[in-house]
């Protein structure tokens, strides 16, 4: 890590005090910062709140949310659930996969995408759905792929709020 890096975990590590209450939400801070929970920064964590570094992995690795390794910007979560599949999603992940050079799902070279497979999001009368950071797609062809994924390219988390806000409406009125 670069000493910039460093000082910005301890910024994060500034924000609490060292109950051990407070494990969850800096490691929710660190993952939203960095995308994933840096080895050197769970060490800090562990100093900070006097508990051990094997009680930090634990929660570490217990809830999904969080990643010992780096991830993408955005979260592209591909749904593979039955209805889903049956409508095609299986074309509409191998898209997602070439277009962001990907030969299986993973995290792109540049850390802006991370690719998931999920087995249901809960959405199945809208199939095949994508949901990229919170944002559902609904209805995902292969052809609306490069699209949808142009909206995230590079973007700064503001630029992404504004769009989604704009998303979260249209797919709102699709529902209705």
């Amino acid at each position: 890590m670069t000493e910039t890096e460093i000082q910005q975990a301890d910024s994060i590590l500034g924000q609490f005090n060292d109950q051990r209450a407070n494990l969850i939400p800096i490691l929710q801070d660190i993952q939203e910062k960095y995308y994933y929970l840096p080895q050197e920064v769970l060490g800090r964590v562990a100093r900070k709140l006097r508990v051990p570094l094997t009680d930090v992995y634990q929660v570490a690795t217990f809830y999904r949310c969080f990643s010992l390794v780096p991830r993408g910007k955005h979260q592209v979560q591909v749904c593979l659930g039955t209805a889903c599949h049956v409508r095609g999603a299986p074309r509409v992940l191998d898209r997602i996969l070439t277009d962001l050079k990907l030969g299986a799902p993973g995290t792109t070279r540049d850390r802006q995408f991370t690719v998931l497979t999920v087995r249901c999001v809960g959405c199945c009368g809208l199939a095949p759905v994508v949901r990229v950071d919170n944002k559902t797609h609904p209805h995902l062809t292969q052809a609306k792929v490069r699209g949808v994924l142009n909206k995230y390219r590079l973007k700064t988390h503001e630029e992404a709020a504004s769009t989604e806000e704009a998303g979260d409406r249209d797919a709102t009125a699709q529902i209705r």
